[in-house]
């Protein structure tokens, strides 16, 4: 047999081996076409439109009136509002992230040692995560009322309204967070805890660690990706409230709990009707989340390698 022949063969076989990659790849790329262009519809294209707004004259019934960069800007953070609602929403997202990550973790731990309530206590923890925030905000709006809450002879009796103060709306919204939210980082949790190997607490165990410096140093390290995951979700989370003060509160009592993101939905629907301001602030919002997250994560990677 001649030498050349071996050599023919692979040679008449690399075209169809490229013809079926290239097939391959285009199987590959119609699979990710609809969420190509559900990404491409629904958030570049809407995103690019934020950034033309955010420089433009926009009032909302007028549309694109011509460039106007950087007036959007200065009015957007000279807005009175503008610096209450910045420090108040990050007093809001450090509240709630605490108390949703420690809730989570600690609902997460019980649900793991438990064995013969564990269903039940998944199942009560979980429910109401299956309620949408606006469903869940409007429930407790009806138990917070004054009026017709069933609550409101107490309320009424002891000179106390669930939202007549900022304090007690900040508390009380942070309530319906915490139930509204807790299954849902507990479940976080317990994914993270579940992945930890039973091996290294038998070691810790062998090696005479208490309970304490078992999760001190065995389980918090272990679980620092899931810690990273879940301070990231519910960072970014609170720094988008709307929906519940939205509902709850009005951004009252005396404009004490305007979240940054009502202040941009009042810029584009109420009052200025201006949508070049609120897009600019939306931009200025977009910036700090990027930069908060990539803040998060360096700490928590450095945190990892030390």
């Amino acid at each position: 047999m001649s030498v050349t022949a071996p050599l023919i063969r692979a040679t008449e076989a690399r075209p169809m081996r490229r013809r079926r990659t290239s097939g391959r790849a285009g199987i590959g790329w119609l699979y990710a076409l609809p969420t190509a262009l559900f990404v491409l519809f629904l958030f570049v294209l809407p995103l690019l439109l934020v950034f033309k707004m955010s420089a433009s004259d926009w009032p909302l019934l007028g549309g694109d009136q011509g460039w106007n960069f950087p007036e959007n800007y200065t009015a957007a953070v000279t807005n009175r509002f503008f610096v209450d609602s910045v420090l108040f929403t990050l007093k809001y997202a450090v509240l709630a992230t605490i108390l949703l990550i420690g809730l989570g973790l600690g609902l997460a731990l019980l649900v793991q040692e438990s064995s013969r309530w564990k269903g039940f206590l998944r199942a009560s923890f979980l429910i109401p995560s299956a309620l949408g925030l606006a469903s869940a905000s409007l429930l407790f709006y009806v138990l917070y009322s004054p009026i017709a809450g069933p609550f409101a002879e107490l309320t009424q009796a002891w000179g106390f309204t669930f939202l007549g103060t900022p304090d007690a709306a900040l508390w009380s919204t942070l309530f319906l967070i915490v139930w509204r939210y807790a299954g849902f980082y507990m479940l976080l949790m317990l994914v993270g805890l579940q992945g930890i190997p039973d091996e290294v607490y038998e070691a810790a165990r062998i090696d005479g660690a208490s309970r304490w410096q078992t999760f001190r140093d065995v389980t918090i390290p272990l679980l620092r990706p899931t810690l990273a995951l879940t301070t990231v979700l519910c960072v970014t989370g609170s720094l988008l409230a709307f929906e519940q003060f939205y509902i709850l509160t009005k951004g009252g009592p005396d404009n004490s709990t305007i979240t940054v993101v009502q202040l941009i939905y009042s810029m584009a629907f109420q009052g200025q009707n201006d949508l070049g301001v609120a897009g600019a602030l939306s931009v200025i919002v977009l910036a700090a989340l990027v930069v908060i997250n990539i803040v998060q994560i360096r700490g928590f990677s450095r945190n990892a390698e030390d």
